[in-house]
């Protein structure tokens, strides 16, 4: 690739990595993660806010240890650890990503159906996927440009949710309203609302996926990760306090439109909620299209390391876009739109995540072993990696049965097919 053609400036990928963070977890998942925790959940977003800073400085020097790879986390694996934890971690990732577009896709069909009076969510939800998809076919730069102008709308909209939370709430507020109950002061639970919470931080690792794209290589790259981790911290943090002005923690309940729940409570003017209502389809809209850009991406790199099926290999050079696996994935969400609630597939979706963070963090451990050191240096090596790897398990208390017995059924499926796989590939060499 010539030098300035195709590049994403520090400014896109930011919006990018801001597109996939605020989306899902504050405008659709931010209720559910009070209504477990109470008032504790904002301890829960600062938590959560660390581990994915500590998270993201691993996977800042892994890109520019690996600069060229396209599949992010799954691609770590592979060249660290070769084929069989290459294509478990693989496949999770890209469980975790397809699941991820139906999660949020569930929220803006949520907050239309809201915004219009129908109750249409998967309809809505299918539309938009089908949309964005087009919009990715595009090309990544035309799809980062949109992304730019869609994060920009959405900052706006919440910078306005916490003006009014703080100029008309604020002087009605009572200590009262951060009084948690019983249940929700549990360990259990506080762990359980860092899963909701999760589901939309973990979106900064989309950036890595094109790392080599990014104007000014993996260290822009890094640097985008960073500003957009820490962005989206502020703002998760202003907004569940401006939530909980508006709302006693102890009163919250699981919605997919949070936001618009806390205003109605508040009897705030029919405009505002309005605006909130718009703000929500364009930080769903803004996270769907990151996710769908990730997810065709890994499952492409996956096709090329693995050798699956030819038609998967398709690559438009003119737009730069994996053309099959990005309506491959998109094909995918739209069926698990029909699997269950938008918390239990944020939950199945985590897990993948988790997972590969973990095997990430070990990879850079490998590679440090080894002597190798990418440009960008992961600071306080080995207590930050160690930190990171205890935070990550600990996040397993969250998880819901169901989307622990699914991942590991998924799991176990996934290895016994690496060891049939593999027994086929030394039966055709001998």
């Amino acid at each position: 690739m010539k030098r300035g053609e195709k590049e994403v400036s520090l400014a896109e990928a930011t919006a990018i990595g801001l597109g996939a963070i605020i989306g899902a977890g504050i405008f659709v998942l931010s209720g559910t993660s009070i209504a477990l925790a109470g008032s504790y959940s904002l301890l829960a977003f600062i938590f959560i806010g660390v581990l994915s800073v500590l998270t993201a400085l691993i996977l800042g020097e892994l890109a520019t240890i690996l600069p060229h790879v396209k599949g992010s986390t799954y691609s770590y694996a592979f060249e660290a650890f070769g084929h069989e934890l290459g294509m478990l971690t693989g496949v999770m990732v890209y469980f975790s990503y397809s699941t991820s577009i139906s999660a949020i896709a569930e929220g803006f069909g949520s907050y239309l159906s809201s915004l219009v009076g129908m109750h249409l969510v998967i309809p809505f939800a299918i539309l938009l996927i089908g949309v964005l998809t087009a919009v990715n076919l595009l090309g990544i730069q035309k799809a980062a440009q949109a992304d730019l102008i869609l994060v920009l709308l959405k900052l706006s909209v919440l910078s306005f949710f916490i003006a009014f939370a703080i100029i008309i709430a604020l002087p009605h507020f009572t200590p009262y309203h951060f009084y948690s109950t019983p249940q929700q002061s549990t360990v259990t639970n506080f762990f359980s609302a860092s899963i909701a919470i999760f589901f939309a931080y973990t979106g900064f690792q989309v950036i890595t996926t094109f790392a080599d794209k990014v104007r000014g290589g993996p260290r822009a790259a890094a640097r985008a990760v960073m500003i957009s981790v820490v962005v989206s911290m502020v703002f998760y943090v202003l907004v569940v306090l401006s939530m909980i002005i508006l709302v006693p923690a102890s009163e919250f309940k699981i919605v997919a439109d949070p936001l618009e729940f806390a205003l109605s409570y508040a009897k705030a003017p029919s405009w505002v909620i309005y605006v909130i209502d718009a703000g929500g389809l364009i930080a769903t809209t803004s996270a769907t299209l990151a996710m769908i850009l990730a997810s065709g991406r890994t499952l492409y790199q996956m096709s090329l390391d693995l050798g699956l099926p030819s038609f998967l290999k398709k690559y438009d050079e003119e737009r730069d876009v994996p053309t099959n696996t990005v309506i491959l994935s998109s094909a995918i969400a739209v069926v698990t739109l029909f699997s269950g609630n938008i918390f239990v597939i944020a939950s199945i979706s985590n897990f993948g995540l988790l997972f590969s963070f973990v095997v990430s963090a070990l990879a850079l451990v490998h590679y440090r072993r080894k002597g190798v050191v990418g440009s960008y240096k992961t600071p306080f090596y080995p207590y930050s990696v160690t930190l990171t790897v205890v935070l990550l398990l600990s996040l397993l208390l969250g998880f819901p049965r169901e989307a622990l017995e699914i991942n590991m059924g998924i799991m176990i499926m996934i290895i016994f097919a690496s060891y049939v796989a593999k027994d086929i590939r030394e039966e055709r060499k001998r």
